[in-house]
């Protein structure tokens, strides 16, 4: 027997009979039970493998290979060292918590192929020694011969034998809101995607309507989902901007506090300090510079960002991309169920030559209520405990009649169904036979180049008048181009009931033309344009048809029509380069399979673009997993696609999308105002130890003081930060650039001079009160050092706005962190017991009061260079709106 990997893509160009010989099965029999052993040795069980699974012990380890963990962590190792234990354990605890939280939502990710392995194991009716009995599909081989019902979820990849009326939907795979067709005749053409393969049936597809038999072709990773299982476990997590930033900021670090450290260690022993001192000292100022409540203030930032989007139905499964999504420069959605509905809906109704948007509207129109009649008659929509259930196209007929009035239920019951033909992929038209009071109606619907050819007039508000094929066929072509899928609808009366339904679909009547399309979510056009607005470029992939595509991209503001749509075919023939040049320009994807979703993944990443994904079908998990922030949507996604995600919107709405653009935004604005405020702080009382003996000063604190200093400014006032309202334009600025340095728009002229002059005034305050004794002059520093990095954090908040229009109350939190820690440092100098443990001695009051007046200079300056930031003068901040 041939093998089914070598002919999985060719077997719907084959008749059946031949696929049937090539697998050596039997349409009659099936397979022996010989042969079924057989192949179940040689292809194992029809299930999805997983990969390697990592351990969740490796995975924590993993969490510690950063290059700033690993600063942190030799920060840790020296507190221990010089006898801060208590600095040990805290940097200690937070890198333990932060290494666990990261597994955890590593091995959540690692699920998504097991997912997909536990997606579905149906029972299958299979013929087997000649018998039909029924089996799990995981003991399904190539070569079985299944039957197929509506309501059956295929349980492999099948080529058809039969279908009678058979559709499937297939959305989860290819993206295709509307159910397909199938027939069992071979087709020519060849390269076709899975969503043009007619008389194929794919596992983890639904049968919507119909019956069939076919013969498998493809089970366990063959199939078509089983190779969406390959490419997801073949993907790599891509790093976040954050997770980037840190790494380079940690490298940076670690080599400047090592350069400054040896620096002010040797001007000491210069000078003529103790060694041990020196050492302590110089110990000391790298636990300082090190700003190890930084992972804290990132793990604490984005928890409160994925509670707030949780608020707004977003969980978050991958911390980092709460952050992640304020970088996002292009959002590539899948059409389906994202930015439309996922359902069909008549949009529009042409009846003797006129067109209406609502049935309702042909109200007091005699000629139209044959129309809506039709509509609810022909057609094979159930309702079960007030629940309906049938085909996407007829729930929408069902729905336009039923708002227009023609209820099914009431008018059954005034023409009885005595007959019907289902539709059919040949005749393509459903015939429905009624009884009235005299005679009997018959309602045929299909496409229009199948209906009208059948009819003879049409229906006007006088009664029939001559049909005009061209132009009615001309109209259809139009709807269609605009991406509807168009009905028509007919009838035909007798005076008595027929005895077949034989030649009842000839010298027709028509009704009208019927438009469908799956219609544009009501708030995706406004999340289109806010997208767009924040500097986002939104791209559409989808497995539907291009018409369709270009369409829904047209209406939402994707796209002004007419655009260029790129076709899976016409990107098979692509070659990366040239791939990537085009996807600059390109905004819809119509007919991709998940390989090609990847694919334009991975050329928009090569240009330099941080993409975001959304999706909800098997189809999209490999392309989720790929992209740098995965969403998916939670209602109607698949658990393969809510596995691969980052993120999960749990209304399915991609507004929501904007919302947390909006929150990503503000948490990184947060964390860069921290490492503004913590490094600058930092910086001063480097400067300070360094510049304090060329001025022929001593060295100004002792290693506790530098200690006390970390603590208590860099803590509380420090994950203060984490709750900081968003500023003023945060969606009216371009996306940050991926590559783009955390220290850009003036942070690190702002970490310099703003440090020089922290240091400058702590020296000089060391200076005024040199003569004062030992003491007494370490304490002024002290205290001068401390009060202005409050000060500090409070100018801060805004990189732009004053700290009086902001008002000190609109971060309460930061506000009371600032007080406490005033509170701190005057227990410091005023507690009896502190003194000695502190080298500090109490200060007169208004000694106190010049310590508060220099250190409030601090703000005073940092508000200036604010006000000059606003005129233009300073830090070219790009894209950055003046809030004034």
């Amino acid at each position: 027997m041939s093998s089914p990997a070598n002919n999985s893509a060719a077997w719907y160009r084959l008749p059946a009979d031949q696929v049937v010989a090539i697998l050596e099965s039997d349409t009659q029999q099936g397979l022996s039970s010989a042969q079924t052993a057989q192949r179940q040795d040689e292809y194992g069980p029809n299930q999805i493998h997983e990969g390697e699974r990592t351990s969740l012990v490796t995975l924590v380890l993993r969490q510690f290979s950063d290059f700033m963990i690993l600063v942190l962590m030799a920060a840790a190792l020296i507190s221990g060292f010089i006898g801060d234990l208590e600095d040990t354990v805290a940097i200690l605890v937070i890198l333990l918590l932060n290494g666990l939280i990261g597994a955890v939502q590593a091995y959540r990710a690692e699920r998504a192929v097991a997912a997909l392995r536990a997606l579905d194991i149906p029972r299958v009716s299979v013929r087997r020694n000649g018998k039909n009995q029924f089996v799990t599909a995981t003991d399904l081989v190539p070569g079985d011969i299944v039957s197929l019902e509506a309501g059956n979820l295929v349980g492999a990849d099948m080529r058809l034998l039969e279908a009678v009326g058979l559709e499937c939907d297939e959305s989860s795979l290819t993206g295709e809101s509307q159910a397909a067709h199938k027939t069992s005749e071979a087709i020519e053409t060849p390269n076709l995607p899975p969503g043009d393969r007619d008389n194929m049936v794919f596992r983890g597809s639904h049968v919507t309507r119909g019956r069939g038999r076919g013969v498998v072709t493809a089970t366990g990773m063959q199939t078509e989902i089983g190779q969406i299982a390959t490419l997801l476990s073949a993907q790599k997590a891509v790093q976040t901007p954050l997770q980037i930033r840190m790494a380079r900021f940690g490298r940076y670090l670690a080599l400047s506090i090592l350069v400054i450290c040896t620096l002010v260690f040797i001007t000491g022993l210069l000078q003529g300090q103790p060694i041990l001192l020196m050492l302590l000292t110089a110990i000391s100022l790298a636990v300082a510079a090190i700003p190890e409540a930084l992972p804290a203030v990132i793990t604490i930032s984005l928890a409160l960002g994925a509670r707030r989007l949780s608020r707004h139905n977003s969980l978050v499964r991958n911390l980092p991309a709460v952050e992640t999504l304020g970088s996002v420069t292009y959002i590539c959605s899948d059409k389906t169920g994202t930015l439309t509905e996922n359902r069909m809906s008549a949009e529009t109704f042409v009846i003797a030559g006129e067109s209406f948007t609502h049935l309702d509207q042909t109200a007091g129109r005699t000629h139209a209520v044959q129309l809506g009649r039709a509509l609810a008659l022909c057609n094979d929509v159930v309702e079960n405990d007030h629940d309906l259930h049938g085909e996407p196209t007829e729930l929408a007929l069902y729905h336009a009649a039923e708002s227009a009035g023609y209820h099914k239920q009431t008018l059954e019951q005034a023409f009885p169904r005595l007959a019907e033909l289902p539709f059919d992929s040949t005749r393509k038209l459903m015939i429905t036979l009624h009884r009235q009071t005299e005679g009997g109606i018959a309602y045929v619907k299909g496409a229009p180049e199948n209906v009208l050819e059948r009819c003879r007039d049409q229906l006007g508000e006088q009664g029939p008048y001559a049909l005009d094929l061209d132009t009615l066929l001309t109209q259809a072509d139009q709807l269609a181009t605009q991406g509807f899928r168009v009905i028509a609808v007919a009838q035909r009366r007798f005076n008595e009931l027929p005895e077949s339904l034989t030649g009842c679909d000839q010298t027709l009547t028509l009704l009208g033309l019927v438009a469908l399309i799956d219609p544009p979510r009501p708030e995706a056009l406004a999340a289109v344009a806010d997208c767009r607005s924040a500097g986002i470029t939104p791209v559409m992939i989808t497995g539907d048809h291009p018409g369709t595509a270009q369409a829904i991209a047209s209406r939402l503001g994707i796209v002004e029509a007419p655009a260029r749509v790129v076709a899976g075919r016409e990107l098979d023939r692509l070659s990366d380069t040239e791939l990537s040049h085009l996807v600059g320009t390109v905004r819809i994807y119509a007919r991709v399979s998940p390989a090609q979703k990847i694919r334009i993944v991975q050329a928009l990443q090569k240009q330099g673009e941080f993409v975001a994904m959304t999706g909800d079908g098997v189809n999209d998990a490999p392309a989720l997993k790929q992209a740098g922030i995965g969403v998916a949507m939670g209602k109607k996604g698949t658990d393969v696609a809510r596995q691969a995600a980052d993120m999960v919107l749990l209304d399915d709405n991609f507004a929501t999308i904007v919302k947390a653009v909006r929150e990503g935004r503000r948490i990184f604005d947060n964390i860069r105002k921290f490492i503004k405020y913590t490094m600058t702080s930092n910086s001063g009382e480097i400067w300070t130890l360094f510049l304090a003996p060329f001025l022929g000063l001593p060295v100004p604190l002792l290693p506790i003081h530098i200690l006390w200093i970390n603590l208590v400014t860099d803590g509380l006032p420090g994950l203060a930060f984490t709750v900081e309202p968003e500023e003023p334009g945060t969606m009216q600025r371009p996306p940050r650039p991926p590559q783009e340095s955390i220290f850009t728009h003036g942070m690190w002229q702002h970490i310099l001079w703003v440090g020089l002059f922290i240091g400058g005034i702590s020296i000089a305050s060391q200076a005024w009160a040199i003569g004062q004794g030992h003491a007494y002059w370490q304490t002024v520093v002290f205290t001068v050092l401390t009060l202005s990095q409050l000060f500090h954090s409070l100018a801060v908040r805004s990189e732009r706005q004053s700290l009086f229009r902001q008002g000190l109350w609109s971060n309460v939190a930061l506000l009371g962190a600032v007080l406490l820690t005033v509170a701190l440092q005057l227990a410091v100098i005023y507690v009896p017991a502190l003194n000695p443990l502190f080298n500090t001695q109490p200060l007169p009051l208004f000694d106190l009061g010049v310590c508060f007046a220099l250190s409030s200079l601090t703000l005073v300056v940092v508000e200036c260079e604010k006000l000059l930031v606003r005129r233009g003068f300073l830090y070219n901040a790009t894209g950055r709106q003046d809030q004034r």
